[in-house]
């Protein structure tokens, strides 16, 4: 493996020379969102569509008198309500809820006013006058109480609108206020649940203090429910940790036992032919049980987290598989460039080893070629293996991430492995924060992409 600046180009003669219509794929480091892999044509085949069942279903105009699809006015409101936050939706309703007790008492002091006045207006003194003067006098006293009722009335309006608008700003602003320091507690129960994981679940709980309301109560069901999960992770773990001792060494005794019998001297032919076919079966059975471990440890929360450099990760997994490339006739081909990102050393190199391991094992039975690449792009990391091989169809490739799941093969058929490599590769990649995908590869094959949190 040679290198240049920053790159390290170099090519694992693990086969024979390069063929015609073998040379290194067209696309560089690509996106698996692209179009690759969805330019193969497919002959239309016309089916006939089932019976309807279920209501009619009107696909026309509407009908005459038939309601309107169009959403009418009340649930378009209740589009736009359920839109705005409850921070907000809690404000606006304090501060409405105050507006309108600020207009009520305005309203109230504005009655007040005028009662006020009028029960304090003095009376008239017409008792020595004429009935014609005493009438317009008490007609022109009427009048004065009149304009001084309403001069009051509006003088208060005049004055109190400007208030009131501020009063309307200010309840606002206390509603704001008053909902940030009710929903408080619901801050701390979140930023509590992003602060957890499956190492600080035995100690980190929210320990709401306050009195026995509502929210107390969710705080104390949300650290019940912490502490069940605890003792289920703890279960998990205690579990794992068992079932890969109890597990791991009835297998390795029988291997052992197999080895030796066929080291015997006097055993028969046919015996030693059953016992290579048994400790096959074991190796095969080894690999399953170490890959279902590896499984359940790749789906849990990272416990280490170190800078590595994706570059020697890919380094060391392409020279551990060198020699299955040799004994398979694959040509390896790496452009890795450095790449550093924060993670676990050893499950990063597992998936890169599962993605070009698989690369070998499902390529050509002739002359096959294996590209694997590092670096950055778009500002994220990238590691990426293609292989050539037989077709991948396009549906067939999310599949390809489940359990068990082998392209073109049964579950019982285990001849190539388990069915456990790209998931295990999907969930060290979950693990890391990042994500994966696949697309075939023109000419056959499969390119697998993995985009990682560069440091």
């Amino acid at each position: 493996m040679s290198g240049g600046e920053g790159a390290g180009e170099g090519r694992f003669a693990g086969g024979p020379a390069d063929e015609a219509g073998q040379g290194v794929p067209t696309h560089p480091m690509i996106s698996p969102h692209s179009e690759r892999g969805r330019q193969a044509t497919v002959s239309p085949v016309r089916l006939q569509a089932p019976p309807p069942t279920g209501p009619p279903a009107w696909d026309g105009p509407p009908p005459p008198g038939g309601t309107s699809l169009s959403p009418t006015p009340l649930e378009r409101l209740h589009s736009t309500v359920s839109r705005i936050s409850i921070r907000w939706r809690l404000t606006i309703t304090y501060g409405v809820l105050f507006f309108i007790a600020g207009v009520l008492l305005l309203f109230v002091i504005y009655m007040m006013v005028g009662w006020a006045i009028e029960s304090a207006w003095p009376t008239a003194v017409t008792d020595d006058m004429p009935s014609d003067v005493a009438a317009q006098i008490q007609q022109w006293w009427n009048s004065n109480l009149h304009l001084a009722v309403t001069g009051a009335r509006k003088a208060l309006l005049t004055r109190s609108v400007p208030a009131l608008a501020g009063v309307g700003i200010l309840a606002i602003i206390i509603g704001y206020l008053a909902a940030d320091r009710a929903l408080r507690p619901i801050q701390q129960m979140t930023t509590t649940a992003r602060r957890l994981s499956d190492s600080t679940l035995a100690h980190e709980r929210i320990g709401l203090e306050g009195p026995d309301d509502e929210l107390k109560e969710l705080a104390d069901t949300f650290d019940a429910m912490l502490t069940r999960l605890n003792v289920a992770f703890d279960t998990q773990r205690r579990f794992v940790a068992n079932a890969s001792h109890e597990l791991r060494t009835p297998l390795t005794i029988n291997r052992t036992v197999l080895e030796i019998a066929l080291g015997d001297p006097q055993a028969s032919e046919d015996l030693k032919a059953l016992g290579r076919t048994l400790l096959e079966v074991n190796a095969r059975n080894e690999r399953l049980i170490e890959g279902l471990l590896l499984l359940a440890r790749s789906e849990r929360e990272l416990s280490v987290r170190k800078p590595v450099d994706v570059k020697d990760v890919a380094e060391t997994a392409v020279e551990q598989l060198l020699p299955r490339a040799k004994e398979a006739g694959v040509v390896v081909t790496t452009e890795l460039r450095g790449a550093e990102t924060v993670g676990d050393p050893v499950l990063l190199e597992r998936c890169v080893s599962n993605l070009v391991e698989n690369a070998i094992k499902h390529n050509l039975p002739d002359r096959g070629r294996v590209w694997v690449r590092t670096g950055m792009v778009e500002g994220a990391l990238v590691v990426q293996v293609a292989n050539t091989g037989p077709h991948v169809p396009a549906y067939e490739v999310n599949s390809l991430f489940e359990p068990f799941r082998r392209l073109n093969a049964e579950r019982v058929d285990s001849s190539k492995g388990a069915g456990l490599g790209l998931s295990i590769v999907r969930a060290v990649v979950r693990a890391h924060g990042g994500n994966v995908a696949a697309v075939p590869r023109d000419g056959g094959g499969l390119v697998v992409t993995v985009r990682l949190q560069s440091r």
